[in-house]
């Protein structure tokens, strides 16, 4: 056989692309994983958060004629059949798949729409280049219930002499007897955190597919092992 007979046999051997990618409204899932920093090339530091992308597996493909709308459906993160549930375990069956512990949907355009043999393939990480601005989603910290003090950065009452148990008292709820009720949306203490938070403009600093990791400058929400969604910067494609 001569090197170009052997060349075509293994082309013909070599199956598809076993990635896709995601039009202007798709993204991707990540772990966050900590904070560090790094050094330009002006030798100055850089805070960065670094987020690991793990792989993110379809499972499902949405049409407008069955569901009503395109989109498709991830799998993040694999568990063992054993550990997942009755449901779960037939959706991996209908998939060809494996089960997985956190699955997401991403809505498309009809233009993006992607193909039923799409299903099992993993996300392509194109979309994401050194340089780009992403938009963060995830579950910020829960901080159970606080005060006024910690949750809306009130002064509280006086701390002089004669002030009694008031040092961290929200003060006067409402503003007349007219009503004698409290207006929605007051600011007073409760719940703290725990809520899905969305961080814009984030600058890309560095793309490491091979090692799957990603590198933004900045915060990103929720605390270590906290799951991120990645998606492209809505604000700046718009300025674009």
């Amino acid at each position: 056989m001569s090197e170009n007979q052997a060349a075509e046999a293994v082309t013909e051997a070599t199956p598809q692309s076993a990635t896709v990618t995601l039009g202007d409204l798709g993204g991707f899932i990540g772990v966050k994983a900590g904070m560090t920093q790094i050094y330009n090339d002006d030798r100055e530091a850089i805070a960065v958060t670094v987020i690991d992308l793990q792989k993110n597996v379809v499972t499902q493909v949405k049409t407008a004629p069955t569901e009503g709308y395109y989109g498709v459906q991830v799998g993040l993160l694999e568990e063992k059949e054993k550990n997942s549930t009755k449901a779960l375990r037939g959706h991996a069956k209908k998939s060809g798949g494996a089960v997985f512990k956190h699955y997401q949907e991403f809505r498309l355009d009809e233009k993006d729409a992607l193909a039923a043999d799409a299903v099992g393939k993993t996300l392509d990480l194109s979309f994401l280049k050194e340089g780009d601005f992403v938009d963060l989603t995830a579950v910020s910290k829960g901080k159970g219930f606080q005060g006024v003090m910690k949750r809306w950065n009130f002064a509280g009452g006086p701390a002089s002499h004669g002030a009694s148990i008031v040092h961290r008292m929200p003060g006067s709820i409402n503003s007349n007897t007219g009503t004698g009720l409290v207006r929605k949306g007051k600011k007073m203490a409760g719940q703290m955190g725990n809520h899905k938070v969305t961080i814009q403009n984030v600058r890309v600093v560095k793309v490491d597919a091979e090692n799957g990791i990603l590198l933004v400058n900045g915060s990103v929400p929720g605390p270590k092992t906290g799951l991120v969604t990645i998606s492209k910067s809505v604000k700046k494609a718009r300025k674009a």
